[in-house]
């Protein structure tokens, strides 16, 4: 059994450690030659420093609660404080926490949920922040903040999910890479590019950096509004090529989006339904699920939508 395969059979089987899969990914990953992979694996495993672009599944919600005090023995207990308020006078961030725990030390976290444990964060600066200013008159006296231990369970899912579909597109997309077993690698230059077009998409979810040159070597590849060279050229350096890249750009320039959740016309979404089985056949150097969020990517950039 290939390296890759033993992973999806880990990956779907219930109870499987993540922490041993990541492994086994890690090291396919250094055989495929695919740098974005090898270091999404390596900061799931060890945890990301803070200089690490946090992926958006790892930032979640934080809701706050506090303790007011008022003229004449006045007072508001655990009092829930609206997320508009928290992000009008303390920002954004505090909102919106960036989980860098290790895989295991999330595991352990829902381990701990499920034992009735719940999840905090040091809140003490916002009492500062908010003085006077969540209820006219009331001193803020405390404030805590807390997580949902629903949103460690869904780390761990989602990194479930992305391993399983990553997999599944390099089987697709990248056949070579089910024969990687212990012991082997494969230096193809087209194939390590590839893997690493597949592993930004999947896992990061977009493609404004298109990878090129081999791995370690990235190029910036964005798309103007409404200029059909640079859709193409974005096209092209995610592995569609060059002739059916222009042909929509051109059904695109002449007509318009149905709206701004379908970032297609009737003919663009004519011509997508009908090559996406170029990707399905191989005959494109993606697989179709990234194909298809490239392309929805790409409508989204070049109509000014995104």
């Amino acid at each position: 059994m290939s390296l890759l395969q033993q992973i999806q059979e880990s990956v779907v089987e219930e109870g499987s450690d993540l922490g041993t899969i990541l492994l086994k990914l890690r090291l396919l990953a250094a055989r495929l030659g695919s740098d974005i992979l090898e270091e999404w694996v390596k900061h799931e495993s060890e945890g990301y420093p803070k200089d690490a672009e946090v992926p958006s599944y790892r930032i979640v919600g934080v809701t706050y609660r506090g303790t007011f005090s008022g003229p004449f023995g006045a007072g508001i207990k655990n009092a829930q404080i609206p997320q508009y308020l928290i992000e009008k006078y303390a920002g954004e961030s505090w909102t919106k926490f960036e989980v860098r725990e290790s895989i295991a030390a999330v595991d352990e976290m829902v381990k701990k949920s499920a034992d009735g444990g719940s999840f905090g964060i040091d809140a003490s600066n916002l009492i500062l922040l908010l003085q006077g200013k969540i209820d006219e008159g009331y001193a803020c006296n405390d404030v805590s903040g807390s997580i949902s231990p629903t949103a460690f369970y869904e780390i761990l899912q989602t990194v479930r999910s992305r391993i399983l579909e990553l997999t599944i597109e390099l089987e697709k997309s990248v056949p070579e890479a089910t024969h990687v077993a212990f012991g082997e690698s494969t230096s193809n230059r087209t194939e390590a590019e590839q893997v690493q077009q597949i592993s930004q998409q999947i896992i990061y979810g977009n493609v404004s950096t298109a990878v090129a040159g081999g791995a370690g070597a990235n190029i910036a590849v964005g798309i103007t509004e409404r200029n059909n060279k640079s859709f193409v050229e974005y096209l092209v350096a995610t592995g569609i090529p060059e002739e059916d890249a222009s042909e929509l750009a051109e059904i695109m320039e002449a007509e318009e989006p149905t709206s701004p959740d379908e970032p297609f016309g009737e003919k663009a979404r004519k011509w997508v339904a009908t090559n996406l089985k170029k990707a399905a056949e191989g005959t494109w150097n993606v697989g179709i699920s990234v194909a298809t969020k490239v392309l929805t990517e790409a409508a989204l950039k070049y109509y000014g939508l995104k």
